[in-house]
């Protein structure tokens, strides 16, 4: 058996106490099936030395959940772990850049097919009330750049006053009512490679899919029609030597897909969707060690 780390959240912050341990179990099980054996380690414990994660043969940051609320800290982190070569997979300059959403800008200029943005630094009234116009659209979604799980992202409609607005930058997107409709629907690619499909969609009134928020989840046999082209686009815009990728995405007014999220950092693999609870997961592991 070869054991390897996985990065869990600050066991100071009790908000996922009840959570991970769930999680890191379902990535245990999935990976003993290649013989491959885990140690959970705070991801906080090892921001300015990484001298305890060097020797690992490799490391997965797989439930790091909270780094958003911690942002300087998690960037700190990332360059630690690049400087000391930790064998990280993902690599820690990709998690340090997929932290902020701007990396959507970026792709757009590749190519890739992301819904309008604007992007600004401290959204205002001012800000929301253009983005109605310039959107020609009487909802907008407003969240900050850094975040997860939908943390402090707004639904506005016309007329609305912009209230909790999320500090920092960010960035003001029309609503898609395809959310409401036919969901969010993610490609899961383990080792460059299409795992499976989810169907994701919210419970009536609500536009975050989250489970947390009652989302919905439903495996597909295989994507929809255009969706495999634009998850191919996006990974070779990204360039980068990923062992996972979950390339979220929604369908625009024309019917066109459109990228919402690259997760690259810590996403949920919903292996229980998975073929065979994740063995392809595990192989994808197994074969970079």
């Amino acid at each position: 058996m070869t054991e390897i780390a996985v990065l869990t959240p600050d066991p100071a912050d009790p908000s996922y106490a009840g959570q991970w341990p769930g999680v890191l179990e379902r990535l245990a099980d999935a990976l003993s099936t290649a013989g491959i054996t885990v140690e959970a380690t705070p991801w906080t414990d090892h921001v300015e030395d990484a001298s305890g994660l060097t020797a690992c043969p490799l490391v997965l940051p797989l439930i790091v959940w909270g780094y958003h609320r911690d942002h300087g800290r998690w960037m700190r982190a990332c360059e630690t772990w690049s400087a000391a070569g930790v064998r990280m997979l993902n690599p820690p300059p990709v998690i340090g850049w997929n932290s902020d959403k701007s990396y959507l800008g970026r792709l757009a200029e590749q190519g890739v097919a992301i819904p309008p943005t604007v992007w600004i630094d401290g959204p205002t009234q001012a800000d929301v009330d253009a983005a109605f116009d310039r959107f020609e659209t009487d909802t907008v979604i407003v969240k900050p750049r850094v975040s997860g799980g939908a943390w402090k992202t707004l639904r506005l409609s016309r007329g609305d006053r912009l209230a909790d607005a999320p500090g920092g930058p960010a960035m003001i997107q029309p609503y898609l009512p395809s959310i409401e409709t036919e969901g969010e629907t993610s490609l899961l690619f383990f080792g460059g490679r299409l795992s499976h499909v989810v169907e994701k969609r919210p419970v009536a009134g609500e536009f975050r899919i989250q489970v947390q928020f009652g989302g919905r989840y439903a495996a597909l046999a295989e994507p929809p029609a255009g969706a495999l082209a634009l998850a191919e686009r996006t990974l070779a815009a990204i360039g980068e030597d990923l062992l996972y990728a979950r390339i979220d995405m929604a369908r625009g007014p024309d019917g066109e897909w459109l990228l919402m999220e690259a997760e690259l950092i810590e996403p949920d693999f919903y292996l229980g969707s998975a073929p065979e609870g994740g063995r392809r997961f595990a192989e994808a592991v197994k074969a970079r060690l």
